[in-house]
Parts: structure tokens; C-alpha cells; sequence
């Protein structure tokens, strides 16, 4: 009976099949062809990917991107963590709580970036408003430090209710048995969430860096509604990169960037599913 029900998802994954397989080739097409406005499709081979793994641009692009996620997840996680671990177990806090986590996750993408824009304005914005007053000078387009800080703080914003609320569900998750153990063994606070919170929390934990990571490394609507990519170069992520490429019509350059970019997204999920699968594993034998 449970193989049974594989049944039903079969005409969605046909579809869902058909919908990515139609743009992969599409793509893949573009990126062994030289493609320029104005001119005829030229097959180069794989000339467009030696350009762009010989282009600074997609590295400093590349180091960018990692950098940006890697600073993600060293703060949402432990974040998302410490205020689940906070939150009401039970009655109108905990439902007044999830109703709050929830509204940030609600937003679009661009409305998010379009929401953060008006609060960095200049003249009117909130953030420069009250940094004058510790008088520091804040200007989002034209500081190429104060750009990629303020979509980290966006980030952060928009999706430490994730982990929030993934981290919470794992502790609900959690049998008080073991809690009660951990007291009765005289263990301090510190040491029951190393060896019984963390350790349960990990299957979900590990979710959540996965799916933080995969999402952080295709940003895109927020720093392009919010900076454009700038000042400079500053902003400008992988996402970004492959964007204005294709809108300058380079798509044999701008495919590559994107295959590329999906085999990097491709080598992250696998590395992050067999530490999901190894996880389980280690769960199910102790």
C-alpha cells in the first residue's frame, strides 16, 4: 500500500520533469553556442565555459556569493536556534509567536527588497535616521560596505523564522524522558543542550542548512530591488552576474555561468543529502 501512493505523484513529476528538462536543454544549448544580438548562433564548444572560468568576474562573483551564505548560516542557525529555545511552549504567546515568525516569510522576494529600499533612503529612511544619531554616516548606494552588510541584516530578517520555526517543531519533537534523565544525572544546562538538545535537533538542523544555503546562493530579487548590484561590483552575486549577461545578450557566456552555477547547487545538495541520510543513520542506531 505505502508503494502505492508513488502512484499518485507520478503525472506531477511527469510534469515537473517536462517544465525543468525544457529549460535545461534550452540552456545548455545556449552555452555551447557563441550568441551575441544581431548575429547568427555559432557553435564554440566549451569556449564559453574557458572564458568564464577564466573571468574574474565570476570568481569575485563566486566569492561573493559563498561568502554572503557562509555568514548566513553561521547566524540564522545558532539565531534561529537560541529563539525557538525561547519561545512559549504552550497558550496565546506561543500563538501570537508563530503569527509573528510567520509575516516576514509571507513577503515576496521583491517586495522585501522594494520594503528595505524606502528604510535606507537618505532622506527618509529609518536606518540612516537613527545611525545619525550615534553619527555614522549610512549611505546604501554609495558605500560599498554599508550595500552588502544591510541585505546580510535583510536576509537575516527575512529568514531566521525559518529556522525558528524548524528548530521549534524538532524540539516539540523531543521526549521530555530525556530531559528528565539529563536532570536526574545532574547535568547543567549547558550540557543538556549539547549532548540532548543538539544532537536530536540535528536531522531538522541540517534541513534547515540546507535549505538556508541552497536559498541564500540564489539571492536575487532583494539586492537587485534594494542596490542593483552596486555600488561598484559590491552586490553583485551570482544570480546578479548570469542576469546581466543575458540581458546584454551575451547568452552563450550567460548559459555557461548558469550550468555551471547549477552544478554548483547540484555538489552542495548532494554533500548536504548524504549528511542528512548519515544523520538518520546515527539516529536510528543509538
Amino acid at each position: 500500500m505505502k508503494n502505492r501512493a508513488w502512484i499518485f505523484l507520478i503525472p506531477t513529476l511527469i510534469l515537473m520533469s517536462i517544465s525543468a528538462f525544457v529549460p535545461l536543454m534550452t540552456v545548455i544549448n545556449y552555452s555551447v553556442h557563441y550568441i551575441f544580438s544581431g548575429s547568427l548562433p555559432e557553435f564554440v564548444g566549451f569556449e564559453n565555459y574557458v572564458e568564464v572560468l577564466h573571468d574574474s568576474a565570476f570568481w569575485w562573483a563566486f566569492a561573493r556569493q559563498l561568502c554572503f551564505s557562509s555568514m548566513v548560516l553561521l547566524v540564522e542557525i545558532p539565531l534561529g536556534i537560541a529563539i525557538a529555545m525561547a519561545m512559549p511552549r504552550k497558550g496565546i504567546g506561543l500563538a501570537v509567536s508563530l503569527v509573528l515568525l510567520g509575516i516576514p516569510l509571507l513577503i515576496p522576494y521583491n517586495v522585501v527588497g522594494i520594503i528595505w529600499r524606502l528604510f535606507t533612503q537618505a532622506s527618509i529612511g529609518v536606518i540612516p535616521g537613527f545611525l545619525d544619531l550615534f553619527g555614522y554616516s549610512y549611505n546604501v548606494a554609495l558605500d560599498p560596505i554599508d550595500a552588502p552588510l544591510t541585505i546580510f541584516i535583510l536576509d537575516v530578517w527575512h529568514w531566521t523564522p525559518l529556522v525558528v520555526l524548524l528548530s521549534f517543531a524538532g524540539l516539540q519533537a523531543i521526549p521530555d524522558a530525556y530531559y528528565q534523565a539529563a536532570e536526574i544525572d545532574g547535568a547543567s544546562a549547558w550540557k543538556t543542550f549539547r549532548y540532548v538538545t543538539l544532537p536530536k535537533l540535528k536531522p531538522v538542523l541540517i534541513l534547515a542548512v540546507l535549505l538556508r544555503f541552497m536559498d541564500s546562493f540564489k539571492i536575487y530579487a532583494e539586492p537587485l530591488s534594494l542596490t542593483g548590484g552596486g555600488p561598484g561590483s559590491s552586490t553583485t552575486f551570482l544570480s546578479l552576474l548570469v542576469a546581466r549577461k543575458a540581458e546584454s545578450y551575451e547568452l552563450g557566456y550567460a548559459g555557461a555561468v548558469s550550468i555551471i552555477y547549477l552544478f554548483i547547487v547540484i555538489m552542495f545538495s548532494f554533500f548536504f543529502f548524504q549528511a542528512m541520510n548519515s544523520s538518520e543513520q546515527g539516529g536510528k542506531e543509538s
